[in-house]
């Protein structure tokens, strides 16, 4: 019944107080819910859907994005995040992860409860305000893929991409078959036409206008795979 139901998995650190939190969970959600600490490698045991809590306060953005790669090549995997700090931190979470929803530090047990139940049978859970600004997010990066983007080449474009996704420069230049200086020469242009100083700038601005870039690891073995399809 459990499996059919499918299964409830929380990405904390183990101390004390999320111990209460699964206990409660458990309790009220009548269902197992098992616990991972953050950066700990998971495989699924068993088919079905699994629902993935976040924890914002103990992951960093590297670990999330995993998850996130993870969530991108199972269709039976969703996430969702909770100790949010508030709804501009919720959309900055969105930008960067497909999520299917949020959960603020501010809510109660009760209120999260309920939240878990509707992702749990396939619906979203965020509030209508913070949808209005996702979608206005997204109108914004669907008109900005139908003209140019402050004068950014195609190449200048791919670059700018591959950084969002936490590529180094040398990654980059593995990825694209050009040098680190050459990389560093378009990373300049990028930088002055855009009007940021550095990667971490560049970044939030991609996200802001360009989009979710694949995460690395993902990129990666897609070229791995279009080297080996050319080969044969």
């Amino acid at each position: 019944m459990e499996q059919a139901r499918g299964t409830l998995l929380l990405v904390t650190a183990s101390n004390p107080q999320s111990q209460l939190f699964i206990d409660y969970l458990h309790e009220k959600l009548d269902r197992q819910v098992s616990v991972l600490a953050p950066g700990q490698t998971w495989k699924p045991k068993e088919a079905g859907k699994t629902l993935v809590l976040l924890d914002a306060d103990h992951m960093g953005e590297d670990a999330m994005q995993q998850w996130h790669a993870q969530a991108m090549e199972n269709d039976q995997l969703a996430l969702a995040a909770f100790n949010l700090k508030d709804e501009d931190h919720a959309v900055a979470t969105l930008s960067a992860l497909h999520l299917h929803g949020v959960f603020y530090r501010s809510d109660s047990l009760p209120m999260i409860c309920k939240g878990l139940e509707a992702l749990m049978s396939g619906e979203l859970w965020m509030s209508r305000s913070l949808m209005t600004r996702m979608i206005s997010f997204l109108r914004r990066q669907q008109l900005n893929s139908y003209r140019p983007v402050c004068g950014l080449t195609h190449r200048e474009l791919e670059i700018i991409g591959l950084l969002g996704s936490g590529a180094s420069n040398n990654d980059i230049a593995d990825r694209l078959f050009v040098s680190e200086h050459t990389v560093k020469s378009h990373l300049y242009n990028i930088f002055r036409k855009i009007d940021v100083h550095n990667r971490i700038q560049a970044v939030n601005w991609a996200r802001e206008h360009l989009g979710v870039p694949p995460p690395l690891e993902l990129t990666q073995r897609r070229r791995a795979a279009e080297r080996s399809h050319r080969s044969d």
